[in-house]
């Protein structure tokens, strides 16, 4: 399949025509309404600084319903002990760039480069991202974000400082979109960990149709 080269125009190509590791796009912008339109569509960027922009649409999807999440017993001792004091939209600066930080420091590279920075705190001032901040003696040590259109939940990155942080801030999350009517936390990608949370794939058909039900809600 091709890969589409996109030009100012605010559109994408169908994401059905993503090739089978899920690129679909090359070029364009992170303009608020390109962003915007590319979530609407289960597509999101996602490449290294100094490449040109890459638009991706993963199938099938990775996702974790928000009334799904398993929560050990465990991790219900740690949070009933208060351990972590959690917050929502609070600090999402603090989270992306600790996000964007701590894989740095881990040597694995990272995709949130300073223009990835700057689009996804324009899209959280206009209402569209959202960040769970965990913090223990005060101290922001975990975290995650992500884009938030109508009842759906794109979820970004996620960091730990400390052990079960961002379990907490995961679990505080999908209790938060369960109360408020959300569909679905999208994972985009398989992990183990994510998957031990009551995470699952399904077909991407389905997922359109959870992001035309949740945008319309």
């Amino acid at each position: 399949m091709p890969v589409f080269r996109l030009t100012k125009e605010i559109i994408f190509p169908s994401p059905y025509l993503a090739e089978e590791d899920g690129l679909l796009a090359v070029g364009g912008d992170l303009s608020l309404e390109r962003l915007v339109l590319a979530y609407k569509n289960g597509i999101f960027p996602w490449y290294n600084k100094g490449e040109p922009i890459l638009w991706w649409c993963i199938k099938p999807r990775f996702i974790l319903k928000p009334e799904e999440v398993k929560v050990s017993k465990s991790m219900k001792k740690i949070l009933k002990k208060g351990e972590f004091k959690v917050t929502f939209d609070k600090d999402f600066e603090g989270v992306i760039s600790n996000c964007k930080s701590l894989r740095e420091q881990n040597g694995d590279g990272t995709w949130i480069h300073n223009e990835m920075r700057e689009a996804y705190i324009n899209l959280f001032n206009h209402g569209l991202a959202s960040s769970v901040e965990v913090y223990k003696d005060d101290e922001l040590v975990g975290g995650l974000y992500g884009v938030k259109l109508g009842k759906c939940f794109f979820g970004e990155s996620m960091f730990s400082k400390v052990s079960n942080s961002s379990k907490a801030a995961l679990i505080s999350l999908a209790n938060r979109l369960k109360d408020d009517g959300f569909l679905f936390i999208d994972c985009q990608v398989h992990t183990n960990h994510l998957e031990s949370m009551g995470a699952k794939f399904i077909e991407f058909e389905e997922f359109q149709k959870l992001i035309d039900e949740g945008i319309n809600l």
